[in-house]
């Protein structure tokens, strides 16, 4: 099939990728020149394994283009997928104006007859919204039938959410649009679940609540389980063995962050409001995430006391490991308490320094590794579960330290690794501390 896709960010280069991987021909289209320029020359302009080399071997095979040209890339397409972003407006509640203007670019530059699917996350309504857009400007004789098919790409394994979907939902008014999209995807064999379209819209929202839900709560036991002397690791392990609850999402930390939870879930709740509908379920949701993100700072000053002047260690910025992305990281609201607080605050990440350098700004200061961040560090706070800090050296990372403490916001370290160390203070998320004195 001929398929276009609008938006070259994680959803729309993941999916256009993706696309031509399994026998498409793709056109992807972005008005950014530089992006489109590196695109067309193999480099991606986000971290994603396996990305650039799938990038560059579909663009070899004269499969998969790039341009900035809306009249030369909606030519001949059936499928037209709108992948843009739909960040988080002020009130709370999805900014729709990326894909507007979506909507306006294919109105206006459309030629034939042809399949609009809207894969960008969008409030239930917005399918019929944009269909209004383009109608209102599409020329008379030019008909667009309208699909919802959301996305379910997890960061730093979206080539392989894409190729290897658990499912696929497809939501439209029309059957026969409906079984064209459904037919684009039948190389992947993937289950494909078809349904209406205000349907398709909410099974999104809906999904990313209840596994922000899920985080949040197995956060909140694990808080109970260091009050009354328990291991949370242990506890969401005895409850994801039972089927109805599953595994998935139990592992508790700091909180989540990225680019869906905390937009969808906030969005999901203002839908709520809209329609008169008291969510209190996503608003505690959100409370306890904030809260989860002070967790190290505070453990931090229960140890040490006043933190001005001292150094702390931070490894780990992105949101998540595998991915450069910052945005909603709880390192961005770690870096700014410490810095309200005097602290002198060095942080180390494998691959998103750049990224955090542009949202963090020079409030912190940043290291070229685990050991130079550490060097002379009254604590260190671990962020973001890289395996670099997983499998690193600790006796070797503890020696460069002033003092040997570890705050761990991702429970990285079993008791076997601890046990290894000579003198260490080591503070975990929901199980009890461990500490080990030079003998």
């Amino acid at each position: 099939m001929k398929i276009t896709v609008l938006g070259t960010g994680y959803v729309g280069l993941s999916t256009g990728v993706c696309l031509a991987e399994i026998g498409h021909h793709v056109v992807c289209i972005d008005i950014d020149q530089r992006k489109i320029k590196n695109l067309q020359e193999g480099i991606s302009p986000i971290y994603e394994p396996g990305l650039e080399e799938l990038l560059t071997k579909n663009i070899g095979a004269e499969r998969l283009d790039f341009t900035t040209s809306h009249l030369e890339g909606l030519k001949a397409a059936e499928i037209i997928i709108i992948a843009v972003g739909t960040p988080q407006g002020d009130d709370g509640g999805a900014d729709l104006s990326y894909i507007e203007q979506a909507a306006r670019d294919i109105a206006e530059h459309l030629n034939h007859n042809a399949i609009v699917v809207i894969k960008s996350t969008v409030p239930v309504g917005t399918n019929d919204y944009i269909k209004k857009i383009l109608e209102e400007r599409l020329k008379k004789d030019i008909t667009i039938k309208m699909v919802s098919n959301p996305e379910f790409l997890r960061q730093g394994s979206a080539m392989h959410d894409t190729i290897h979907a658990d499912r696929i939902i497809i939501g439209s008014d029309h059957e026969e649009a409906a079984k064209k999209v459904g037919e684009m995807y039948l190389p992947l064999h993937a289950p494909i679940l078809f349904t209406t379209i205000r349907s398709a819209e909410m099974i999104k929202y809906a999904s990313n609540a209840f596994l922000a839900t899920k985080i949040s709560y197995i956060n909140e036991i694990a808080n109970l389980c260091e009050a009354v002397g328990a291991d949370v690791q242990d506890v969401a392990k005895g409850m994801g063995k039972d089927k109805r609850i599953g595994e998935a999402f139990l592992n508790p930390g700091i909180g989540y962050g990225g680019s869906c939870f905390p937009k969808d879930v906030k969005a999901l709740l203002k839908t709520a409001n809209i329609y008169g509908t008291n969510f209190s379920m996503l608003k505690e949701t959100i409370i306890i995430n904030e809260k989860q993100q002070h967790l190290l700072v505070k453990k931090a000053i229960n140890r040490l006391g006043d933190l001005k002047g001292k150094k702390i260690a931070m490894l780990g910025l992105s949101f998540k490991p595998e991915t450069d992305d910052m945005r909603e990281a709880p390192s961005i609201k770690i870096a700014h308490l410490l810095s309200q607080m005097g602290t002198d605050v060095v942080a180390y990440d494998p691959i998103a320094t750049n990224n955090a350098k542009k949202v963090i700004g020079n409030i912190i200061r940043y290291a070229n590794s685990a050991f130079e961040a550490a060097d002379g560090a009254d604590a260190l706070f671990i962020v973001t579960e890289w395996d670099e800090f997983k499998q690193i050296d600790l006796t070797r990372l503890l020696q460069k330290m002033k003092e040997p403490i570890i705050f761990d916001g991702r429970n990285c370290y079993g008791i076997e690794k601890l046990k290894s160390c000579e003198t260490l203070e080591y503070y975990p998320i929901g199980k009890p501390a461990v500490i080990i004195e030079k003998q």
